[in-house]
């Protein structure tokens, strides 16, 4: 009897993670110390702030609430069903809990006990990290708990875990699941769950009569939109579905696979003939699969930053994905991807700066406290581009208020940005030398005096007004009201409508720095002062790129793509004469960031300069060849803004 009591908890805990990772005889060791616990609905299994528990819970039948309690109001915070795991804090932090847990329908409960799992964890990497990255069943329960656990920290600066960071290696490396469950808008939900049931999937696609995907329907829409709310089961799928969805292509590399799903925490992705909603459905890719691809993953520093409010804890963060980013370098990452994944990292450290700030300050500001606010990142870091903690360049857009409330909200929003600022170069981020940062309270400004300013820029294009619109222009929503700086997007282009002649003394200022082709026989390095005898890579490199690639973006009223290499993508499509120049100016861009970041990284510099005789061969060969994209896009510019007549 016993033996057939092991096998059943073993064939049920095999179906979930991190227990699916085991071996047969380890899965068995578990299974026999397993305790069944049974908890009546509104029982609790521990409130927060007690002892953690010697064991951690895997839900067996039932459903348990996570909650937290706010200004006397409980807020869930997660749902756990069966197959989740939830109260591992016993397992890493063995810390007091920070949620409460209480059964919110009668439910069977498998207590694991934690010495049993103490030698796994040691031994098991797959199943370290999974813990580490916060995932549990397709969804993150423990996120806190674990963000700030000892035992992650410790693994993933771990010498020995150094191939784990190597989640991408230029092929697809996630196969997705086929054939996809799926059902027809105007199914009922009855039938979609006999579907799901028979299958044993928790999620179903909903597709037109084409057959193309219109909707996902997860146990948790089930929960939420039908039992919750109420609703028949004879109510039809298209009421409670998740839409819309968001699809990628066949032919979709892991890198992109992986970035889509990181950015916009997405538990599914749905494969489609050519990428979009309007074609038929292929297959289907959960962050499970992803995470038994992959087993570590910057998926580890970004669940850890949004769970912990300790500034010296998101510095910690930061500097792993700074090693994060050597590993990727040295091992020829695409630098697109790399770039997305420290730009999300960057992000994520903005806003959890800008919420730790409101927390200090929202009290003493009640009403310019709830002022609509837009935090932007400029230059590189507005482009994505930001690799290394190099100089700040940021801002603060905030809705007009009225008279009465005009002082109050800039005394608020100065006080946030001084705030969000001194988080910032805590974790080891420079200031910029032309104070460019919203801390100066000249770049922490209502949207009408935004407007004025580039209204002026654009108006009077003295040198000093191009200077500022070089900056300014790549700006990109990093926190809060985003319409504000969309506003503010459509005010320029309306301003630049008006005087089309602002992108001729545009195109002029992005012809100050001709591209270096001397530089490999008298080495056009700078001639004075602290950086003599360096190649000034920014100035002479990447800054002739970017100048272009922006002018010309601006000239096709294109916005919404702020960064360099993926500006160049879209001027081949729109310009498909030029096609082949722009793409070879993209990768050009590329590998000089590359070489910067590198060099950056390996003399705990900016990176921007480079002593050249430091180079080697295929190096000095690669940026030689990288300089002629810049000369042939500066000849189009030359002829396109009629800059020989202008300059007359």
């Amino acid at each position: 009897m016993a033996n057939v009591i092991v096998n059943r908890v073993k064939e049920f805990l095999k179906k979930y993670p991190p227990f699916n990772f085991l071996t047969d005889d380890l899965l068995e060791l578990v299974a026999r110390e397993v305790e069944l616990i049974y908890y009546e609905k509104g029982e609790y299994l521990f409130e927060k702030g007690e002892p953690a528990k010697k064991h951690f819970f895997v839900v067996r039948e039932g459903a348990i609430h996570l909650t937290e309690e706010l200004a006397g109001i409980s807020h869930t915070r997660e749902h756990c069903d069966e197959g989740d795991v939830f109260g591992v804090l016993a397992l890493l932090g063995k810390r007091p809990y920070i949620l409460t847990a209480q059964a919110v329908e009668d439910s069977l409960l498998y207590a694991i006990p934690v010495h049993v799992f103490d030698d796994i964890m040691q031994k098991n990497s797959r199943v370290s990290m999974y813990f580490a990255a916060g995932f549990a069943s397709g969804q993150v329960v423990v996120r806190t708990d674990l963000s700030q656990s000892q035992e992650a920290r410790k693994l993933f600066n771990s010498p020995a875990q150094d191939n784990g960071l190597m989640i991408f290696s230029g092929q697809s490396l996630v196969n997705y699941s086929y054939p996809v469950v799926s059902c027809q808008l105007g199914d009922t939900v009855a039938m979609a769950v006999k579907k799901m049931s028979s299958r044993g999937v928790g999620s179903i696609i909903v597709l037109d009569g084409d057959a193309f995907p219109k909707g996902i329907i997860t146990d948790k829409d089930l929960r939420n939109r039908l039992i919750a709310k109420g609703k028949p089961y004879e109510t039809k799928v298209e009421e409670i579905m998740s839409h819309p969805v968001r699809t990628t292509h066949t032919k979709a590399d892991f890198a992109h696979i992986y970035l889509t799903m990181i950015k916009h925490r997405l538990h599914h992705l749905l494969i489609t003939e050519d990428g979009t909603d309007q074609s038929e459905l292929v297959g289907i890719i959960s962050d499970h699969d992803i995470l038994l691809s992959q087993g570590n993953s910057p998926a580890v520093i970004i669940n850890a930053l949004q769970g912990t409010s300790d500034i010296k804890e998101i510095a910690k963060l930061r500097d792993q994905s700074e090693r994060l980013l050597g590993y990727y370098l040295e091992n020829e990452i695409s630098i697109d991807f790399v770039a997305g994944i420290i730009t999300e990292i960057n992000d994520i450290i903005v806003q959890r700066a800008i919420q730790l700030a409101k927390n200090k300050h929202d009290t003493s500001f009640k009403e310019a406290s709830k002022v609509k606010f837009c935090f932007v990142g400029l230059g590189s870091e507005g482009r994505g581009e930001q690799l290394l903690r190099t100089d700040l360049d940021n801002a603060i857009i905030y809705e007009d208020v009225p008279e009465s409330l005009s002082d109050q909200a800039a005394s608020y929003f100065h006080l946030i940005a001084r705030d969000v600022m001194d988080i910032l170069f805590a974790c080891g981020f420079q200031a910029c030398p032309g104070e460019m940062m919203a801390n100066n309270p000249q770049w922490c400004q209502p949207i009408s005096i935004w407007k004025r300013y580039f209204s002026d820029w654009i108006r009077q294009p003295d040198q000093e007004s191009l200077m500022m619109a070089t900056i300014f222009f790549d700006y990109r929503p990093v926190a809060g009201f985003h319409p504000l700086a969309n506003s503010l997007t459509e005010h320029i282009y309306s301003e630049i409508e008006k005087e089309k002649i602002f992108l001729n003394f545009f195109a002029k200022n992005a012809l100050l720095n001709p591209p270096p082709l001397g530089f490999f026989r008298n080495f056009i390095v700078e001639k004075s002062g602290e950086q003599r005898d360096k190649f000034d890579i920014k100035l002479r490199a990447m800054m002739p790129l970017a100048d272009a690639a922006r002018l010309l973006m601006l000239s096709h009223r294109v916005f919404g793509i702020n960064n360099t290499f993926k500006r160049f993508e879209k001027l081949a499509e729109l310009e498909p004469t030029n096609q082949e120049l722009y793409l070879d100016a993209g990768k050009a861009y590329e590998i000089f960031m590359r070489i910067r970041a590198l060099e950056g990284l390996k003399n705990q510099t900016s990176g921007r300069y480079i002593q050249p005789e430091s180079l080697g061969k295929l190096q000095r060969q690669l940026l030689k060849n990288a300089f002629f994209p810049i000369d042939e896009l500066q000849k189009i510019i030359r002829v396109r803004f009629q800059l020989d007549y202008f300059a007359s």
